[in-house]
């Protein structure tokens, strides 16, 4: 007979370190264990979470790796769930600023409850006026991502010219949109029609082309910005990246906020065209999104009245149950899903 309060507990761990190459669903595994739900007796500044959306973002790939550098995460532990950006329910606490019943978003384990102690870095969600889904994606890290990326890195200006790479992912779509708003010229490339059509269609975004269909990318680039590219929001790396180059504007700002292309190589592309950075007066600058939390604030003030007024629309691929979590963290690798990947652990 299980002990009071003790419930099964399914999770995804990780089996295996994969280097190069796509992971593979049998890279993890979904096991069952059992929690108490309950925070246990003397522990402190602790909470008991029962998870309710997983997100799916690319830089999880990273993490599948066994790292022997520093990187800003660490890799995941071999045989305990994964970790990564969610939405929660709190079932149970002992930290002062946490009471039953509240809803955050931030890190937790692929699983269905999980026991976080000290938590850092997690978000009391206040306004549940909109999806709670969309604090995995648009009011969450995805969200957070593309408003540093574009507005604090790159400064953009009315009237600007800007390029989207992955323009149809979590961050993308919002990257775009953010720039229409502000009166920007808009373009962005994507792995399909489908996708296309949704930039032009539904996002808004004045001009979109498949990358897939485009054998010269310099050329293309070339016919979408004859004046060439102010700002890029860069997701791609590679030979995206190379042909962007050639086509910026003399101080053009470049936001890396990521590089999917090479995630799964073995030997990483090298880019050939950097010279352009001295000739053009570019500036190209990395970031990650945990140094901008503290914005967290400003953003929702910007972000949530234009939710309201029906002036942003955000896209969503949801997996059901806890079990369809690793093929929907592999989808993103090979362009599977369309607009933001999670997966719904339970309903309430």
């Amino acid at each position: 007979m299980a002990a009071e309060g003790v419930v099964r507990n399914k999770q995804v761990i990780l089996k295996n370190y994969v280097g190069g190459g796509l992971p593979k669903e049998s890279d993890m595994d979904v096991r069952e264990s059992s929690i108490q739900l309950k925070v246990p007796e003397g522990t402190k500044d602790a909470i008991l979470l029962k998870n309710l959306y997983l997100s799916c973002d690319p830089y999880m790939r990273n993490r599948m790796k066994k790292l022997e550098t520093s990187s800003y995460v660490a890799s995941f532990v071999l045989g305990s769930p994964l970790r990564g950006y969610g939405v929660a329910k709190v079932l149970d606490s002992t930290h002062p600023d946490y009471k039953k019943g509240d809803i955050i978003w931030g890190v937790t384990g692929w699983e269905e409850y999980s026991l976080i102690i000290a938590p850092d870095g997690l978000f009391k969600i206040q306004d549940t006026d909109v999806p709670l889904t969309y604090y995995t994606g648009l009011l969450g890290m995805a969200g957070m991502t593309a408003y540093a990326g574009f507005f604090e890195v790159c400064s953009p200006k009315k009237g600007e010219y800007i390029f989207v790479s992955a323009a149809s992912g979590a961050v993308g779509q919002l990257v775009g949109q953010f720039a229409k708003l502000l009166g920007c010229y808009v373009v962005g490339s994507a792995g399909s029609k489908e996708k296309v059509d949704l930039l032009k269609n539904k996002f808004g975004f004045d001009a979109a082309f498949n990358y897939k269909e485009e054998p010269d990318l310099d050329a293309a680039l070339k016919r979408y910005f004859p004046e060439g590219i102010d700002i890029y929001y860069e997701n791609v790396g590679g030979k995206m990246l190379d042909a962007v180059l050639l086509n910026m504007r003399i101080h053009g700002r470049i936001a890396v906020c990521g590089m999917i292309s090479q995630y799964n190589q073995d030997h990483p592309e090298g880019v050939h065209n950097l010279l352009s950075v001295i000739f053009k007066r570019v500036r190209m600058e990395g970031f990650v999104v945990g140094d901008f939390y503290h914005l967290y604030p400003k953003f929702l003030e910007m972000v949530i009245p234009y939710i309201k007024e029906g002036k942003i629309t955000y896209v969503e691929d949801i997996a059901e149950g806890l079990e369809s979590a690793p093929a929907a963290l592999i989808g993103l690798f090979t362009g599977r899903n369309v607009g933001k990947q999670l997966v719904v652990v339970s309903h309430d």
